[in-house]
Parts: C-alpha cells; structure tokens; sequence
C-alpha cells in the first residue's frame, strides 16, 4: 500500500508480504537542467521561443517568475507549449527576485544580471537556497568586473547586484560544475571577446549545446576541457523541444533492478554522454538496462530505457564520472544497498552543499532501514546485502532523497513513513503517482 498523508505531506508505503514487482511503462518529467536554460535563453533572445515537454516543477517555476519580474513574456507554464517573447535585454525588476529553492536559477542569473549594465538587482531565496555557497560563481564573476553583495563576505544570499560592461576572462574553475561554468558563459554573452572557462574534468554541456542552437559562436576543446564564447552574439528564439531527465529516469532505473520479477521502460529520455554516468555505473554492477529507439531531438541524443530485475555487484564510483551522475549519487547509494559487496563513493564532497547535505542525510536515513553505511569526508562506504526494514525516515525537505527513500522503502519490509515526501515535486511533480501506478 502506497499512501499520501497530504496534512503531514508524509508518504506511507507498506510492500505486501508477497512482495512487490514493478511492470510498465513510464514517462519522466522535461529535463530540469533543459527546461531552466530554455526559459532564460528565450527571454534574452530575440524573437518568439517555443519549449515543448517543459519540465512543470517549482524549479523552473521559480525561473520564470524571475524572468517575468524582468519584463519577459512567458506564457502560462505547461508541458505542452510555453512560449517566451524575447526582448533581447532584461528590464530592472521592481522588487527582490526569488529563486525559491533553485540553486541553478540563482547561479546562472547571476550571470546574466551581471553583466546587464545600469540595472540594480536583489535576489533571494528560501532557507535552504540562502544557506548555499554562491561565492563559487561571484569569484569568476567579479574577476570580469561584476559588482555583488551578499551575506558572510559576499558567499550568501540575499545578493544585490550592480550590472555592468564585463571583461573578458580565462577561468580555470577548481571544481567541475555545469553551474559555474554556465554562469561564466551567460555572463560572456556581454562581453566583447572571447570567455572561456577551464575544468578539471568534464561537467554536463547543456548551455553549450543551447547557446548554439540560439545563435551563440561556442568552441569546445576536449582535450584542455575548456569551452570558449565569443561575445556579443544575436540570440535569436528557437524551438525547444526538452527530452525527459535522466536524472528522474534514475529512480526507476535502480526500482527496477532491486525489484525482483520487474521490467520497466522508461520512454523519450535524455542520454547526453556528460549524463550517462549512472547508466554506465549500473551498468558495472550488473544491472540489465537496454538503449532503444535511440534518436536526437533538438541537438539532444535521446533513447527509451529498458530495466529489468539484476544481481548487482558493489563497486567504486569516484574521480571524472562524478560530475556526470552528482545528482544520482543518492538513488546510487540505495542501489549500493542491496549490491553484494562494499560499495565506496569518493570525490563527491559537491552532495554536501546541495539542498540537503545528502551524503549525511542518506546515510542516516538509509541506516535507520537498517543498512549499513559509514559516512566519509566525501562520499559513503556502503555494505550491501543487509536486509531494510520499515521505520520513520525523513528527507529534510530535499527532492533527491524523498524519492530516493520512497525506492528503497519498497524494498524494505514492513511499513515505512516518508516525512516531508512533497519535496518530490520540486523536480517530479507525478512522482508518488507514478510510484502508485507501476505497483503490482
């Protein structure tokens, strides 16, 4: 029995005695990471944008709201058309922007806000948002001249910004993140020369792909892993057309291989090779995952994904694969949980500072099932094979670990009581519904 206790926005799952197996077909939500790059790149734009297949979470939500205080016209937000009338230029809002709790609306605005000269701008977020570092963003940013205010020496929101005539940088970020480098590469967009950011290994290229398709003159270089803009282009609007998000597809990938006597496809998902890393390490530990209909929509490569039910082995995730599956490190580590063996994830210290700190959060959650996870400075060791029982467990209000708890909990015998499971609906707003449906 799966329920929702709306009041308490607690989740119940009690798997039946028999057990459970998982059969259907299931379509994700819009990729978030798409979904939020469509939306500003289309304000900014010249000419009418038109997203397919947006992702509806509170997100992307929080994006358009921002971009419409700046005098964007974007239509009611829906997965079938949105449209967004670009302006080509950002007007100065009349009161503070909220982000909500979206740390990629608030890091790639940046960029954009910066570098939009005589405009003054406040943005802000709720508590978890306020709490993130945005130091990693402002530090490239004010080497290009920008001028931003913020809590504990400039680190925290609320940030006020002071737009500017940016210059020119070469940034070698010390960590590899979509989110910096994309801030960096929106704020090239004002610049006259060339922008180029460096990485220590590679990390998700979405912008890069987008700003192309919108116009952008964008160089990539495989073999530094920098990426170069040249400034000042003509955006022009486009047709968008957002695959499903691999990162949402992930949950019922590991559901369908710890499940024993299910089979789930899982359709129209996005498999842009710096995505894949959670593919390629389940994969590894012995999950049956098969790529069909593989096709590209809009410059993005896009499959349905078959699962079936698979012994898995432990193994090691860590170094230059992180960047590709950060997000899925907390549905991993259920996976891990009933892999044979000890699992160890490294290099993934980036988990503490998301909306949760995850790495803390699911070994203590996942340890309350009775797994048997130890914490590390950057990662978990995880022992696989130890049976999960039903108890009370808590997702701190982050949308990774509620669905990623809800999985292992239909895994786990007896019953186990979610709290504040709604947090889901920050990147999958069907998720428990989808959950309920593909039962059986």
């Amino acid at each position: 029995m799966i329920e929702l206790q709306s009041a308490q926005q607690d989740l119940v799952i009690t798997p039946p005695l028999t057990g459970i197996s998982l059969q259907g077909t299931i379509k994700v939500p819009g990729d978030k990471s798409i979904s939020h790059r469509a939306l500003m790149l289309g304000a900014i734009a010249t000419g009418t944008t038109t997203i397919e297949g947006l992702l509806l979470g509170e997100d992307p939500l929080s994006t358009a709201g921002c971009f419409r205080a700046m005098g964007v016209e974007i239509s009611e937000l829906n997965t079938e058309k949105v449209i967004v009338q670009g302006k080509g230029r950002l007007e100065e809002p009349t009161d503070v922007l909220n982000a909500g709790n979206s740390g990629t609306t608030m890091r790639l605005m940046l960029g954009l806000l910066a570098s939009t000269p005589g405009k003054f701008f406040t943005v802000t977020g709720d508590e978890s948002l306020r709490s993130r570092p945005m130091s990693r963003v402002i530090k490239p940013l004010t080497q290009m001249g920008a001028q931003i205010w913020g809590r504990q020496d400039h680190n925290l929101a609320p940030l006020a910004i002071r737009g500017q005539q940016l210059r020119p940088i070469v940034y070698h970020s010390p960590i590899a993140s979509a989110q910096i480098k994309s801030s960096i590469l929106l704020a090239g967009l004002g610049v006259e020369g060339k922008t180029t950011v460096k990485e220590p290994a590679l990390s998700r290229d979405h912008s890069e792909r987008m700003l192309r398709a919108f116009g952008a003159e964008i160089e990539t270089d495989p073999e530094t892993l920098s990426v170069t803009l040249t400034g000042q282009p003509k955006l022009m609007g486009q047709q968008v057309i957002v695959p499903g998000d691999i990162s949402s597809a992930a949950f019922w990938l590991v559901a369908g291989a710890i499940i024993p006597d299910s089979e789930l496809v899982i359709t129209n998902v996005g498999i842009n090779p710096t995505r894949t890393g959670v593919l390629t390490v389940l994969e590894k530990m012995g999950a049956t995952i098969t790529k069909e209909n593989e096709r590209i929509v809009a410059g993005e490569p896009v499959a349905d994904l078959r699962v079936r039910s698979s012994k898995l082995n432990s193994c090691t995730i860590a170094g230059d694969i992180i960047p590709s599956l950060i997000d899925e490190i907390p549905i991993l580590a259920v996976a891990a949980v009933f892999a044979q063996g000890t699992t160890i994830i490294k290099d993934a210290a980036e988990l503490r500072v998301k909306e949760s700190d995850r790495l803390a959060v699911m070994a203590k959650e996942l340890n309350n099932l009775g797994a048997k996870i130890t914490e590390l400075p950057d990662g978990l060791e995880i022992v696989g094979g130890t049976p999960l029982k039903g108890t009370e467990v808590d997702s701190c209000s982050d949308h990774r670990v509620a669905m990623s708890l809800a999985i292992a909990a239909l895994a786990a015998s007896g019953t186990t009581t979610i709290h504040r499971a709604l947090a889901a609906a920050v990147s999958y707003p069907d998720f428990i519904d989808t959950l309920q449906k593909i039962c059986l």
